[in-house]
């Protein structure tokens, strides 16, 4: 067993993709021409995107959507980098809202957080070790 795939439900998969490829430098790797799914190359493991309508289809008793939750749902998206000050700063002007400013952790990470667009949770931390 290994982790192949994130999916987030959000309300624009187009949106989404261009919001992180925007924010976080990442590359576009495949949208569907229904529009309703999307990938982002993120290395071994998928980030991938689809629309609140296939998330009704796939769990017909409902689910929470991030984006008209007046809080952060209970899970993130980890995005590892050396330049975390950097980062955060592009994020902020690609439109994320900061939840926590870059802090350095007494480990020696530094570690911010912030809310997508879509609604989605993002820490962006440094590699574990300082690197």
């Amino acid at each position: 067993m290994k982790l192949g795939y994130t999916i987030l439900y959000v309300p624009d998969v187009a949106a989404s993709l261009d919001f992180f490829e925007r924010a976080f430098g990442l590359s576009r790797r495949f949208l569907h021409e229904s529009g309703t799914y999307g990938e982002l190359d993120t290395g071994a493991t998928t980030l991938a995107f689809a629309d609140h309508g296939l998330g009704e289809h796939n769990f017909p008793g409902g689910h929470v959507e991030a984006h008209r939750s007046a809080q952060p749902l209970g899970m993130e998206i980890g995005l590892v980098t050396t330049a975390v000050v950097a980062a955060h700063a592009r994020a902020l002007a690609a439109g994320a809202q900061e939840l926590s400013p870059p802090t350095e952790r007494p480990w020696g990470q530094t570690v911010s957080y912030l809310r997508c667009p879509d609604g989605c949770l993002v820490e962006l931390c440094s590699p574990m070790g300082g690197a």
